[in-house]
């Protein structure tokens, strides 16, 4: 019997490319207006976060997902910040792309002692159930 084979190069680059077209139709959200208008917008509470949604006006390119994260000091220190936001990140890349909507910006806020560890799956149920209401709203 002989042991499996090592996966390639070219496997390796198979799947990061197969990565990065699920994540290449999100795009990061950087500038604090941004982020100042998702929040005046529509907004759903979970339990492990809280979601800031907004349809992007006439003078705003209308294709692809914006998507941005953000945690407070109150969710902790700044290895408490950074899990929560890697979660949040890894959230936003399972679910977005099959139940976001093209021309919308999401906003992710991170909850204090709840992000870094809530269940994961329900996390992204969590999501899922959001952006349903957010967008039958």
């Amino acid at each position: 019997m002989t042991p499996p084979a090592a996966p390639t190069d070219s496997d390796n680059a198979l799947s990061e490319r197969g990565q990065r077209a699920v994540f290449s139709c999100l795009e990061i959200l950087r500038k604090r207006s941004d982020f100042i208008k998702a929040s005046h917008a529509r907004r759903q509470g979970t339990t492990g976060f809280h979601l800031q949604a907004r349809q992007r006006g006439q003078d705003e390119p209308a294709s692809g997902i914006r998507i941005g994260y953000t945690c407070s000091k109150k969710v902790g220190n700044a290895v408490a910040r950074n899990r929560a936001k890697r979660r949040l990140r890894e959230v936003a890349r399972k679910v977005l792309p099959h139940h976001g909507r093209p021309g919308w910006d999401y906003v992710l806020v991170g909850r204090r002692d709840v992000t870094a560890t809530h269940n994961f799956a329900q996390m992204c149920t969590d999501l899922e159930s959001a952006l349903a209401r957010v967008h039958g709203a």
